[in-house]
This record gives structure tokens, sequence and C-alpha cells, in this order.
């Protein structure tokens, strides 16, 4: 199998990158797997040290196949960086696994994507595989299914999907209206962008997920996920302190035989994961929403 490199963006968080680093060096196929690590520069002089720190952690690990150290001589931010990261390195290789420097990975994550990476390889319809999902019941799901999120907790793509990415949120925003789409991960996505273009936050996931929808791609997620999120302790530039989303997700510790599966979206998944997202709403949320839903009803009703 040709292994996909592992392409990890860290920053000022030294205690994070370390966890990540050492789950990672327990995956079976780390010794065989490339390791290439953007390191961006200090966006100021408050987190200059901690920036050094990870910097000087990163140069003494070992134990991967090869390991390569970008270290960014300006401050990028994550969006930038990550997305001039992502298409330097698949320019070189027809594949790429990604992970952020608060991504724990089970032993068996490199294996999972790995091995979905082949099987799709040639399948122009899938985009994108995700070692997580929703810490949702999984009783009744397959293993693998189809559910289109391109969730950005350890995740891998190929070249040829990646290749015609527009990070332009204009045309994004003109394109996504087109689509008739009622999932909560495009309604996600609107709104990201929407923030993005109002200049209120500058992130990358809302933009490749984007590109995903826009060109009917297809997301492969696991049942039970091989990642934990350990970002969201207020740490991270564009994370909060809430582990609603991270909690009981790394329980992949099995590894799975992946068997190719029909490209379509998994029903069970899409309405478990809507489920979960509306379950995160405050309650007085939820009983402001359903009382206008009502009342629009009746209006509808009396209208007719």
């Amino acid at each position: 199998m040709n292994l996909a490199p592992i392409v990890l963006f860290t920053y000022n968080r030294p205690d994070h990158t370390k966890k990540t680093i050492e789950a990672l060096l327990a995956n079976t196929l780390s010794n065989e797997s490339e390791l290439f690590i953007y390191s961006d520069a200090a966006k100021n002089e408050q987190v200059e040290e901690s920036v050094q720190a990870v910097r000087s952690y990163l140069k003494t690990i070992s134990g991967f196949k090869k390991i390569e150290i970008i270290e960014r001589e300006k401050n990028w931010g994550l969006a930038d960086s990550i997305i001039d990261g992502i298409t330097n390195i698949i320019n070189k290789y027809d594949r790429i696994i990604v992970l952020e420097d608060d991504i724990v990975t089970s032993p068996h994550f490199l294996q999972f994507m790995n091995d979905a990476l082949e099987l799709y390889k040639d399948e122009e319809k899938v985009m994108h595989v995700s070692g997580y999902f929703f810490p949702v019941d999984p009783t009744g799901l397959p293993d693998t299914f189809f559910y289109n999120q391109t969730s950005c907790w350890g995740w891998g793509t190929w070249a040829r999907a990646w290749k015609d990415i527009n990070p332009n949120v204009d045309f994004l925003l003109k394109q996504l209206e087109k689509i008739n789409n009622k999932n909560h991960y495009f309604k996600s996505c609107m709104s990201q962008l929407r923030a993005n273009k109002r200049g209120d936050i500058k992130t990358w996931a809302a933009r490749w997920q984007a590109n995903v929808l826009i060109n009917g791609g297809f997301c492969l997620h696991p049942s039970i996920s091989y990642v934990e999120n350990i970002g969201h302790d207020g740490s991270g530039m564009n994370s909060t302190n809430n582990t609603v989303l991270s909690k009981k997700s790394i329980a992949g510790q099995e590894k799975i035989t992946i068997t190719e599966c029909t490209i379509t979206e998994n029903i069970t998944a899409i309405k478990r994961a809507n489920n979960f997202y509306i379950s995160l709403i405050p309650k007085w949320q939820t009983r402001v929403i359903n009382m206008l839903s009502k009342k629009l009803r009746i209006k509808k009703y009396h209208q007719s």
C-alpha cells in the first residue's frame, strides 16, 4: 500500500503537540509513515516563548520514516497555513492525512485512514475521509458510512479532490445558494462562510466543506471515532472551552476491516447527527424555535 504522508499543523501549544505526537507514535504504521510538520510563527510577543517551546520539542521527535519541519518565518494564521501546507504536500503525493496539534489518535487511526484512502482512491465522488464521527449511539450503523460533513479532526483526501479547491468566500456562498440542503452541516457551512465574509472569523474548514458540497462530493466516516480533540479547553485560536463534541469520541481502539459501501448518505447517520446538534441547543432556544415553528404552521393553515 502507498502510505499517505501525515501533515501536522502546530502553533503555540507544546503540551497538546506532545500528546498528539505521542499518540501518533503509538499507531501501528507510524514507523512507515512520513511526517511533515508546519510550525507557524508567533503572531505577537506574548506567544513567542510558547512557539519556540513547540519548535524545540519538534526537533526531538523521532520514530517516523521521515520527518520534515517547515518553520514559517511569519505568522500565516491557521486558515492560510493549512490551505498552503496541504497544497504543497499533496502536489507531491496523491493522498494526504491531515492533523492539527490538538488531535489525539487511537492506535489504529493511521491504518483506518490509509485503508480508506486506498480503497476509494479512484472513486471521484468520494472526496474526504474522516477519522471522527459524533459521540452518538453506533447501534445500527455500519463500521463505515457516508455522511457529507468534512469533519476536520483527523482527516484525509486525494490530490484529485483537492486540486480544484476555491477558497474565495463570495464564490462559495454564491454557489451554495443554488443547493437545496437542509442538513446541519450545510447550514453550519453557510453560517461560517458568512462570518468569514464579515471578518468575524478566519477559518479554512468551511471552505473545504463548501467545495465538497459544490462538487457533489461524499465523505466517509467511521461509526466509532478514531480521534479525540483535546483542544476544547480554551487554548486554541478557534476553539472554545467545550468538551461535548469530543466526549467519549476516541473509542476506536479496535482495527476494522473497511469494505466498500454504496456511495450514498446513510439516513441513520444523518438523523443521529442532526439530533445530536439539536441536543446541543439550550432548552430555552429549542422552546423558542418550536413556538415560532408552530405559529408559522398555524399562519400557513389559515392562509390556505
